[in-house]
């Protein structure tokens, strides 16, 4: 796993919007669609920091969403993939539910809250999950549920309707749609994993990566090229990458970190590249 001290994956990096009282803006992005998110930092100060110490840490590194609920909630922070193996994400001690700290928000449309054990409260660790509909039976006064909301969607929620739309794939042959949910396909806790392809039987390439990061990064597509863009991380080694499966990175370019937003170009744009942003101590 990669280390706290030597190498921060993704970037140190808290923007700040305008008015007084914003929160840290995170991005996650996927191969269909990036959403942001403004954090609670003020309201839910234990849970941000629990968050952001996990993605701060590399921890979130070759994620994937590992639990889609149509209409509920899609799920990540549990697991990674590396050489087509997957692991679960190693976790800290458990934090303090702040359901009821500061201003309270409901599990509605558009929220990220942390997935927690059933029948204890305080159990939350590295699991989050953005509400897909107004889940406010999450906000119940008991065990199982008080689950405590941390943020909100600021952009993408068409992508969070994106994922609404999956298909069951509840039976053999699989259905002509290719976003999927493999309902008990796996064993759980991949027993509701969605999948962006079809083919069968179903392999880590089309598992949905999850890229979590503050950096803010943006593709823009000129000509035969793609332009992308990032807000670097000051004194420290950008490394920019892309990869076609999400299990195997390549390099596209290296650069020191200035603090400002930064561009670097892929020439020629070849289809069906992803691209990330690491940032090395």
């Amino acid at each position: 796993m990669p280390s706290l001290r030597n190498s921060l994956i993704f970037a140190v990096l808290v923007l700040s919007l305008c008015f007084t009282h914003a929160g840290t803006i995170v991005q996650f992005r996927t191969a269909i669609g990036d959403v942001e998110i403004e954090l609670y930092d003020q309201d839910k100060p234990i849970t941000v920091q629990n968050f952001l110490s996990y993605l701060k840490g590399g921890y979130y590194q070759n994620g994937f969403a590992h639990r889609l609920a149509l209409g509920f909630v899609l799920q990540g922070g549990g697991y990674g993939i590396t050489n087509n193996t997957i692991y679960p994400i190693t976790t800290f001690p458990p934090i303090v539910d702040e359901f009821g700290v500061g201003q309270k928000y409901s599990n509605i449309y558009g929220t990220i809250a942390m997935a927690k054990l059933g029948g204890n409260t305080n159990s939350a660790t590295s699991q989050w999950y953005i509400n897909l509909a107004n889940n406010t039976s999450l906000d119940s006064a008991d065990t199982n549920d008080l689950f405590c909301v941390f943020g909100h969607v600021i952009s993408g929620t068409n992508v969070l309707n994106k994922f609404n739309n999956f298909v069951n794939w509840n039976s053999l042959p699989a259905p002509s749609p290719t976003n999927l949910v493999l309902n008990n396909y796996y064993s759980a806790p991949l027993n509701t994993l969605p999948v962006l392809s079809s083919n069968f039987p179903p392999t880590t390439n089309s598992f949905v990566f999850v890229d979590v990061s503050l950096l803010q990064i943006g593709i823009q597509t000129i000509g035969n090229t793609k332009q992308i863009s990032w807000n670097s991380a000051t004194g420290l080694t950008n490394l920019v990458e892309y990869t076609t499966n999400f299990t195997t990175w390549n390099t596209l370019a290296t650069t020191n970190g200035t603090g400002a937003r930064m561009t670097v170009t892929d020439t020629p744009a070849a289809p069906n590249r992803f691209y990330r942003v690491q940032v090395i101590d």
